[in-house]
């Protein structure tokens, strides 16, 4: 095997063991964690089969393979990281509701307390 084959096979199989350990610690929650995974095996596959990286290389015109590799594992990166946007969107929209429902009912309480009498 090639360094660069070793270092993805050894990158691949630490991603999938990380994600898996931090699902198993509660860590990661399982809905985030399947995209994890998928990109492990993506890269596990890809790093155990040479003439299938050398295909794909070939597919996107690229001479020498493990470029090929690296350049399928940034992608899969970015794709995560765009998912990760979109929750994290979602939850500041939410939190910014939730915070305004917060502050009306603090408003409504403050109204309905009598009145102190000084």
């Amino acid at each position: 095997m090639v360094r660069t084959e070793i270092i993805a096979l050894a990158g691949s199989l630490g991603l999938m063991g990380l994600v898996l350990e931090l699902v198993r610690r509660r860590r990661l929650k399982e809905k985030y964690s399947l995209l994890w995974l998928f990109t492990a095996v993506v890269l596990l596959v890809l790093s155990l089969s040479r003439g299938l990286m050398e295909r794909v290389a070939g597919m996107m015109g690229i001479y020498y393979a493990p470029s090929a590799f690296f350049l399928l594992a940034f992608l899969f990166l970015m794709l995560i990281t765009l998912q990760f946007s979109v929750v994290i969107s979602k939850l500041s929209e939410r939190n910014k509701i939730l915070t305004q429902e917060v502050a009306l009912l603090k408003l409504k309480l403050k109204e309905m307390e009598p009145e102190e009498k000084t």
